[in-house]
């Protein structure tokens, strides 16, 4: 079957999204997921509190006890108000159609989270990529002649970034929120592994909005993300939320995830203190270079042939992580692995050694 001049033709510069095949028995470290299940003690009580969930009835479409929940958690200022999202990327596609009209630009560093370009093109716009310096750190002179040339509708900057994992300097962050004509949106998907956040930042430009998400905290499964910044904001957004976005099942766990924070936030301690020791071990080895994380992943570059015998053996030892190198030009020799726990970074280490030390 044809389809020429059937769909938009912004489709014919993007590819959908594929992430990789399942498999049940592998060490999965290629995703940036929580990797721990929830006590037995806790899953049982969760499972009650399903239980009792009406799911022949359509939600709270507001979702006003989860977003009463989260409020307390990710404090705001009063002029606030927040939006929730079936996940970041619905919060992205409303954000990108928000600002869609002829001509309109969307703008971020570059390399960053792919989902900031795929979804501004999909909407008709034109995305705006600024390099990133030898670093990864913002290029803030580059960075406020391209807002001054390009007047973009919209920006975004992952705080921490992904997939560099940096956090950028904050007085950058500040000068482009100053500089920028239309929206900023600062993403912290990976806030609770950040050491700090941008609340003060954002909260001092009306235009600024904070994007935030719980996957990463150990609910990747359950698709949440949210949107915090001021209500004429928000209120503008809300009109492009599809009717009870957040379903049933996802409102009553998060509520649940939420009175019981504190078994998420000793998961996070746990995997801090792994983050540290994994990239100590790894920057050891011969060859090898691992980038400042301020998130639940390690970029590393080597060699484009080492990453490739490294990718090897680590898939023969049944662990999956993340590979780089032809993402981006800036990514040359790169891998990515998640945090896991103790043990499975434990046999990382090993496999990684083993393949840098040419043994």
């Amino acid at each position: 079957m044809s389809v020429n001049g059937v769909f938009a033709p912004a489709l014919d510069q993007l590819k959908a999204y594929q992430a990789p095949p399942p498999r049940p028995d592998a060490t999965k470290l290629d995703a940036m997921e929580n990797p721990y299940a929830l006590p037995a003690d806790l899953r049982q009580a969760w499972l009650e509190r399903l239980a009792q969930v009406d799911f022949n009835r359509y939600p709270d479409a507001t979702a006003a006890p989860l977003k009463r929940a989260l409020t307390q958690r990710f404090a705001m200022p009063s002029s606030w108000d927040m939006l929730l999202g079936n996940g970041s990327d619905e919060i992205i596609q409303m954000l990108c159609l928000a600002v869609a009209r002829p001509g309109a630009v969307v703008m971020a560093p570059d390399p960053s989270f792919v989902m900031y370009r795929h979804l501004a093109l999909a909407c008709n716009l034109r995305f705006v990529p600024v390099p990133l310096d030898d670093q990864f750190q913002l290029d803030t002179d580059a960075f406020l002649a391209a807002l001054q040339r390009e007047q973009p509708a919209l920006v975004f900057i992952a705080q921490p970034n992904n997939p560099t994992g940096n956090r950028f300097d904050e007085d950058a962050v500040r000068a482009i929120c100053a500089a920028a004509p239309g929206l900023v949106v600062i993403d912290e998907a990976y806030l609770a592994f950040a050491g700090g956040d941008s609340l003060a930042l954002a909260s001092a430009f009306d235009h600024v909005l904070l994007m935030r998400t719980l996957s990463k905290w150990g609910l990747a499964g359950l698709r949440l993300g949210f949107i915090q910044g001021h209500k004429a904001l928000i209120d503008e957004l809300d009109k492009l939320r599809l009717p009870y976005n957040i379903n049933v099942l996802t409102q009553a766990s998060v509520e649940f995830a939420l009175a019981n924070s504190s078994a998420f936030d000793q998961q996070v301690e746990v995997l801090c203190a792994e983050r540290t020791r994994m990239a100590e071990a790894l920057d050891a080895l011969p060859g090898t270079r691992v980038f400042p994380s301020a998130a639940n992943f390690l970029l590393v570059q080597q060699s484009p042939e080492q990453g490739r015998a490294v990718l090897d053996a680590l898939s023969q030892a049944d662990i999956l992580i993340k590979n780089l190198d032809a993402g981006h030009p800036a990514l040359v020799g790169c891998l990515r692995p998640s945090i896991g726990t103790p043990e499975q970074n434990t046999r990382l280490i090993e496999v990684w050694s083993t393949v840098a030390s040419g043994a």
